[in-house]
């Protein structure tokens, strides 16, 4: 699937300002219409069951990152510290990170992780309305209350090697049962450090939410090298309104994109718009006396780009792979052979996921008047 940037001559499309090193951290994609496009972090934990800080620090590190909205998800059956920290109320979490976060746009999710051995392994169930009705012995009813309460319930690390030695995502009985039922709408393709193309397959297979998560237990900026510019992986959900309710929808929508070690993961019908959106053409023209065409291509999510160019024109000063930088710009020279007035650039994305294997093109229709 192409799309489709159309540009005339001295006519400069709209283009985000380039961003100081202060900025650099925050995780920033556009918007794709009609949506809003939010950063969410959905899997993250504090000294409320095996973290390593308070929830305020959750909190605060998910604004330094720029993140729209988070989920405390404690273990439900796994609390290392409670001869430190009681924990009778499981709700207690979320509310000392609501109450931190006070009155500030960051939208702060109650959630809880179930913590079984497989078949079940470990599920998050996330906007829960009280997490003390979760503590139950059976599995299934445990994630059939969570559906009660309509919470947005997925399969965390499905290729976890603590729970499966080969690393492969794989569908056990239980799981297909909840997915036919409608109990499961997600599936990680990416937690923490580690990605399954497997899970991927699953997702788009049995038609259930691409996530990726930190699962954060430390810091975020140690365990994910921030500093030196690497990034937590996230969630970007496509929601109308910035709100907990529209979010959630969005979740049920399966209207997600997995942003994962600076590479996007999601359905074409999802990815496509936001590679659009994200990827622009900032000014055209050929060089004076020559039939070589100069394109500025500029990016304004926070994400490089590694496109490698299949049009059916070579470029004269770049390889076929070349970089576009986040919040920045290239400017690429295009040997269109004779002069045009409409020149056709195609790009396949190679930090860009569809499916196993796949990645997505994007066109770039230059038009000179």
């Amino acid at each position: 699937m192409l799309t489709r940037l159309s540009i005339f001559f001295f006519l400069l499309a709209s283009v985000t300002p380039r961003i100081g090193a202060a900025q650099q951290r925050v995780i920033q994609f556009p918007d794709v219409a009609p949506y809003h496009t939010l950063v969410a972090d959905l899997h993250m934990h504090t000294v409320f069951s095996d973290g390593s800080v308070w929830p305020n620090i959750r909190v605060e590190e998910a604004h330094k990152d720029g993140l729209d909205a988070i989920a405390i998800t404690e273990h439900l059956e796994y609390l290392p510290h409670r001869q430190d920290i009681p924990f009778p109320d499981r709700n207690r979490a979320h509310e000392v990170a609501q109450i931190s976060n006070g009155q500030r746009p960051l939208l702060v999710i109650n959630g809880s992780e179930v913590t079984r051995p497989m078949p079940l392994g470990h599920i998050n169930a996330v906007f829960v309305k009280d997490a003390n009705a979760l503590v139950q012995s059976d599995s299934v009813a445990v994630i059939g209350e969570a559906n009660r309460q309509g919470a947005f319930v997925f399969w965390n690390h499905p290729h976890w090697l603590s729970q499966n030695s080969t690393g492969l995502a794989e569908l056990t009985p239980l799981h297909r049962t909840l997915i036919e039922e409608g109990l499961l709408h997600g599936i990680e393709v990416g937690n923490e450090g580690t990605y399954s193309d497997e899970a991927l397959a699953i997702a788009l297979e049995h038609n259930l939410a691409i996530l990726a998560t930190s699962d954060i237990h430390g810091l975020v900026d140690w365990t994910f090298e921030v500093p030196g510019g690497g990034h937590r992986p996230v969630t970007l959900v496509f929601a109308l309104d910035r709100t907990q309710e529209a979010l959630k929808k969005a979740l049920l929508a399966r209207r997600t994109v997995a942003y994962f070690k600076h590479t996007l993961i999601g359905r074409e019908a999802d990815l496509i718009p936001l590679l659009s959106a994200s990827v622009q053409v900032e000014e055209a023209r050929y060089v004076f006396g020559t039939q070589v065409l100069s394109v500025t291509l500029a990016n304004r999510s926070s994400t490089p780009f590694v496109l490698r160019n299949v049009s059916e024109f070579t470029l004269h000063e770049h390889p076929n792979v070349v970089t576009l930088p986040p919040h920045g710009a290239i400017t690429l020279r295009v040997k269109t052979g004779t002069r045009l007035k409409r020149i056709p650039l195609v790009f396949e994305v190679l930090n860009a996921i569809t499916a196993p294997g796949t990645h997505p093109t994007l066109a770039a229709e230059v038009q000179l008047e």
